[in-house]
């Protein structure tokens, strides 16, 4: 038997575009050596958490608390839309709890991060362009109290 390499974009594309057709919401996969989420966008958009409050940074001022916004699935991470010709965001920015801050892809399949608190978008915490994974940290929000 033929183990999968879910690590790989063509794979992960594969198995969203099946999903989608197939009229799925999302698939985990666990095994031994770690694990996979897709979770496929409706036209309302997806219900996705992808905030975890943290203890205060390094820092940041007495009585504030930062939150990261992590990976919802395995993909490329875009800090921009791939089509846009905008200028890139500045760092630090305030955002709302709803704005979207970044994308993951696989293949043509993008799908929005949001926020999900308000604050100030302090910094990068994965590069653009990048294959990230599951869970993996993307962004810091200094949240406001």
């Amino acid at each position: 038997m033929i183990a999968i390499d879910f690590s790989d974009p063509a794979t992960i594309a594969f198995l969203t575009e099946a999903l989608t057709a197939a009229g799925v919401d999302g698939l985990e996969i666990y095994w031994p050596g770690g694990q996979l989420r897709i979770v496929v966008a409706r036209k309302d958009g997806a219900q996705i958490n992808s905030t975890e409050a943290t203890p205060r940074a390094p820092g940041l001022a007495p009585g504030s608390a930062s939150a990261v916004v992590k990976a919802p699935m395995a993909g490329r991470f875009y800090v921009e839309h791939p089509a846009a010709s905008t200028a890139p965001q500045i760092l630090p920015r305030s955002v709302s709890d709803a704005d979207i801050v970044g994308f993951v892809g696989v293949g043509h399949i993008l799908l929005p991060l949001r926020a999900g608190r308000s604050g100030i978008l302090t910094r990068l915490l994965a590069e653009p362009g990048a294959l990230v994974g599951f869970g993996d940290p993307l962004f810091e929000i200094e949240l406001q109290s």
